[in-house]
Parts: C-alpha cells; structure tokens; sequence
C-alpha cells in the first residue's frame, strides 16, 4: 500500500463522512483499529482537521461505495500527484571542482590532525570524499602521502567557514554529551595560563625576597 499523507487527518474525514468500519479506516490509514476508535469517540485527534483523500488524490470514489458496500473490502490508496509535489528531494552530492580535487586529501590531514572528533560521514559530505580516501590519508597509505600536508579546507576553497564550523560544533556536541553519559567532564576552551607566563602577580601575593636582602638580615 501506498503510503498517505496526514494518516490522522484522513482517519478523521473518513469516520466523519463515510460509513467505513473501524478496520477498513485502520487498513487504510495504516493506524490501529482502537485508536479509530479513540477518533470516533473524541479521546483521540481532537484538535486535528479531517483531510479529505478524495480531494487530495489518494482515493478514488469507486474504491470508497466499494469499501462501504462491504466491509470485508480493504481500500487501496492511489498514487497522489501532492505526495509526490512533498516528497523530500535527496540532497545531490557535492561537486568538487577538478582543479581542487587534488587539494582533498590536505583538507582531510587538517580535520584527522585538527579535529579528529568529526566522523568519516561528516567529512565525506563536507569535502565531497570518500571514506575510503579519508582511511587511506589517516593510515598513511594514500599513494601521495608523502606530499600530504594539513591546509584548512575553506583555505583551499572545499567549504565554507560556515559549513566548516557547523561540523566541528556538532562533533564537539555529541563528544560533550557521550562525556556526560560518562560522567567525564569536557574542558570548556583553553585553560587559564599561570602568573609566571603571563607577569601578572595577584595583590594578595607576598612581596618577593632578594638574595642581597636576605643577606643585610
């Protein structure tokens, strides 16, 4: 069966409107019999507006009398022109031009060096690679490997500052949340550097003593 758009919605027209079974609206709806009847009693989407599959193209009027004469019947959905207009499109690849291809594998050594948290997935859609490619330069097996050397991607043009920050933020997320299930604690940015290096002395520090002063004691 062909799956249909706002199956709640559609459960909902059909007990208002038609005198279909609470199996045939189930069948149809790809819902539970008891929650049809949850609709039709008013405990269940309550506040949801009835859809009307005639209307949107998803039955035919034939298969409706036919369901309604017998209920032993089971509608079939048809193939509804809106379900095909809402359909996600699968996101195409990202093109690399030829001339930057040859960049790929220092974009990859600069993540694996930089930001080895990011996964192969997210590499592969950010650089337009291939996990294969990504193992090869992580394992030092890639066939230029003695001319590899880390570059940031949006320095050789493979991405955006933006693309780039968006996946180091979602690496660092999901590290910060399996710590937590853990019960690690993950540092917040670079540690604060001590008094020696910076030459700051705090007010509350005693003065210092001298050699040549200790010696007039």
């Amino acid at each position: 069966m062909t799956n249909i758009l706002m199956p709640k919605a559609t459960a909902v027209w059909l007990v208002d409107n038609t005198s279909l079974t609470f199996e045939q609206i189930a069948d149809f709806c790809e819902l539970h019999p008891l929650e049809v009847k949850g609709i039709a009693d008013g405990e269940v989407a309550r506040d949801i507006r009835g859809a009307d599959p005639i209307a949107n193209g998803q039955l035919s009027r034939d298969e409706l009398d036919a369901a309604e004469k017998t209920a032993t019947y089971r509608m079939k959905a048809q193939k509804s022109r809106h379900a095909e207009l809402l359909k996600p499109l699968k996101k195409a690849p990202r093109y690399t031009p030829v001339s930057r291809r040859q960049d790929r594998p220092d974009a990859i050594a600069w993540f694996i060096r930089n930001h080895p948290e990011v996964p192969d997935s997210q590499l592969s859609r950010v650089l337009g690679t291939t996990k294969a490619t990504i193992e090869q330069v992580r394992n030092r097996t890639h066939w230029n490997s003695a001319n590899i050397k880390p570059v940031d991607p949006v320095t050789l043009g493979l991405s955006t500052q933006l693309e780039l920050d968006a996946v180091v933020r979602k690496a660092a997320d999901k590290r910060a949340k399996e710590a937590a299930k853990r019960g690690e604690v993950e540092p917040e940015g670079e540690t604060l550097r001590p008094a020696s290096e910076t030459g700051v002395v705090s007010e509350s520090a005693p003065e210092p003593v001298y050699d040549d002063e200790a010696d007039e004691d």
